[in-house]
C-alpha cells in the first residue's frame, strides 16, 4: 500500500473511531468529524494527482514500448541484427521492465531513458563483467569508452572518474602494461588523493617497474636471452591468446597478407567433383581463396530454400554450442565459444540427406564416417575464438568415442550475409574469409601423411550488426584411405 493510501486509511479508522464513540450524540464535538472529512478529501485529491503523474509515466512507457515493438515485429531478426538493439532489448527486460514494476505498486519512481547509443553506465557494466571473467584485454576496451565518455562530458549519476582509472589502472597491470597503469594510477590520485588503493597500488606499480627497467639493463649488457619478468612468470593471464591482436586485427579487415604475387595464383572454375554423376550436367562454380593451404569457396551450394528448411529444422534444436574436452571427448560449454547450435541427422528430412550427398560429391570424401550435419547461428557478438578442428597429438582421445579417427576436412556452408563482422580468419597466415549466402568454404584440416596442419588454426570473428547462420559438415579419416591416398612425407 502507498504511503497516501496508509494516511487516508488511518484517517479513516480515526473518523470510524469517532462515530462508533457516539460522538453524533453532540452536534459540537460533530463538527471535528467535518474537518476531518475535510481533510481526507485533501488528502485524496492529492493521492489522486500523484496516480495520475504516476499513470501518465506508465502510458508514456507503453506507449514507448508499443512504438518500439511494433517496427520490432516487422522484422525481428532484422532488428536484432543491431547490436545496440539486441543490447537494449535484454537490459529492457532484465532491468527496464522491473522499474515499471515498481512504477506500479509503489508511490513513484523515475522513467526509463532510451538513447540510441551506450551510456557510460553501460560501458562500465560491461567493463566490469569482463573484469570479473578474468577477461582484462576487453575490460580495457569498455573501461577506456567509458572514460573517454565522461572526459567528453556526459555525465552519470553512479559512476565517476575515479571509479573507471580504478579498474581500468588494475587491469592494464594485469596485461602487463606497468607504465600506462602508473600513469593512470597518478591521474587517479589528482582527482581523489585520499584514495587509500590507490596510493598503495601506485608504490607496488612504481616497484615492479623499476624492477623491469633494472632487468632491462642487465639483459642489454649480457649476450643471455631476454628473462621473463617476476610479474609475467606469476601474473600473467593464463588464457592469454599470443595470436589476438592478429585475430582481432583481421576481424576489422586489417592484416590480410594477400599480396599481388599471391593473388595471381588463385583462380576460378567449374568443378564436377572428378566427373562425379551428380556434378557433371550441373557443375559447381569454385573459387581460390587461399592457396597454401589451399582454401576453396564454392559458389551456389545452397539455395535460398533449403537454407530455410535447415534453419527451420534447427531453431526448435538450438542449444549452447560446445566443444570436445581435449581429455575426455565429450562435448561441454565453453566461454570462447559463443553461439547455439544444432545437430541435424539424414532422417529428419529429405533435405538434409540432399545436402549431405552434395557436400560428398563436390569434396569427393565419403561421409559415412562423417559427423552430422551442424547448424550454428551467432547473434550480437557471437564469436569463435581461435582454434584447431582437428585433435593434436596430446589430445589423442578427443574422437575417441567416434571410433573414426581424426577430422581430416571441414566444409563450412555460409546460410546468410552478415552486415559486419562476422568472417571467418586464420591467424597463422592471415587470411580473411567473409560470408556470402549460399556459398561454401572448404580445407583440409590434415597433412596426407595424417599429421595435422597447424596452420588451419581459424577464428569466427564476432557478428557486429546481423545474424550469421552456417553449417558444417567435419570429414573423418576413417574410410578416405583411398579417395584422399597417403603421402609419402610428413607435410604431404
Amino acid at each position: 500500500m502507498t504511503f497516501l493510501g496508509i494516511c487516508l486509511l488511518f484517517t479513516y479508522l480515526f473518523c470510524q473511531w469517532l462515530v462508533q464513540a457516539e460522538f453524533f450524540t453532540s452536534i459540537g464535538q460533530m463538527t471535528d468529524l467535518i474537518y476531518k472529512e475535510r481533510d481526507l478529501v485533501q488528502f485524496l485529491k492529492v493521492y489522486i494527482k500523484e496516480e495520475e503523474e504516476r499513470l501518465g509515466k506508465i502510458k508514456s512507457w507503453a506507449s514507448q514500448i508499443e512504438d518500439l515493438t511494433s517496427k520490432s515485429a516487422l522484422d525481428p531478426e532484422g532488428f536484432l541484427a543491431h547490436p545496440v538493439n539486441a543490447y537494449k532489448l535484454v537490459k529492457r527486460l532484465n532491468t527496464g521492465w522491473l522499474s515499471l514494476e515498481s512504477l506500479v505498486l509503489q508511490d513513484a519512481t523515475k522513467g526509463t531513458k532510451y538513447v540510441a547509443s551506450l551510456s557510460v553506465d553501460d560501458c562500465f557494466g560491461m567493463g566490469k563483467i569482463a573484469y570479473h571473467e578474468s577477461d582484462y584485454y576487453h575490460t580495457v576496451l569498455w573501461m577506456q569508452e567509458a572514460l573517454k565518455l565522461l572526459d567528453e562530458g556526459e555525465r552519470s549519476t553512479t559512476i565517476s572518474k575515479v571509479d573507471v582509472l580504478d579498474y581500468l589502472s588494475y587491469t592494464v597491470f594485469q596485461l602487463g602494461d606497468i607504465q600506462r597503469a602508473v600513469e593512470l594510477t597518478k591521474r587517479l590520485l589528482l582527482l581523489d588523493s585520499s584514495h587509500e588503493r590507490a596510493g598503495t597500488n601506485l608504490r607496488y606499480f612504481e616497484k615492479m617497474l623499476e624492477r623491469e627497467r633494472n632487468e632491462e639493463k642487465v639483459n642489454k649488457t649480457s649476450d643471455a636471452k631476454p628473462n621473463k619478468t617476476l610479474y609475467e612468470i606469476y601474473t600473467r593471464p593464463q588464457d592469454y591468446l599470443p595470436e589476438r591482436e592478429t585475430y582481432e586485427a583481421l576481424c576489422r579487415g586489417e592484416g590480410v597478407r594477400m599480396t599481388p604475387k599471391k593473388q595471381k595464383r588463385l583462380f576460378c572454375r567449374y568443378h564436377d567433383g572428378n566427373r562425379n554423376p551428380i556434378l557433371i550436367l550441373s557443375p559447381i562454380k569454385e573459387e581460390d581463396e587461399w592457396d597454401s593451404p589451399r582454401i576453396v569457396r564454392y559458389l551456389e551450394v545452397l539455395s535460398n530454400e533449403e537454407i530455410e528448411k535447415i534453419k527451420e529444422l534447427a531453431k526448435p534444436k538450438l542449444a549452447r554450442a560446445t566443444v570436445r574436452d581435449p581429455k575426455t571427448g565429450v562435448l561441454t560449454t565453453a566461454n570462447y565459444r559463443v553461439s547455439k547450435s544444432a545437430w541435424l541427422e539424414e532422417y529428419d528430412d529429405p533435405v538434409i540427406a540432399q545436402v549431405n550427398k552434395r557436400m560428398q560429391a563436390i569434396t569427393g570424401l565419403t561421409a559415412d564416417t562423417a559427423e552430422l550435419l551442424q547448424v550454428a547461428n551467432y547473434g550480437m557478438g557471437g564469436q569463435y575464438e581461435p582454434h584447431f578442428d582437428f585433435s593434436r597429438k596430446e589430445e589423442p582421445d578427443v574422437f575417441k568415442r567416434l571410433g573414426t579417427g581424426n577430422r581430416v576436412a571441414t566444409f563450412l556452408n555460409y546460410m546468410s550475409d552478415v552486415e559486419a563482422g562476422g568472417a571467418t580468419v586464420f591467424p597463422d597466415f592471415g587470411a580473411a574469409i567473409w560470408p556470402r549466402k549460399g556459398t561454401a568454404v572448404f580445407w583440409y584440416n590434415l597433412f596426407r601423411s595424417g599429421e595435422g596442419d597447424y596452420r588451419t588454426r581459424h577464428a569466427a570473428c564476432p557478428v557486429l550488426v546481423g545474424s550469421k547462420w552456417v553449417s558444417n559438415k567435419w570429414f573423418h579419416e576413417r574410410g578416405q584411405e583411398f579417395l584422399r591416398p597417403c603421402g609419402l612425407t610428413e607435410v604431404d
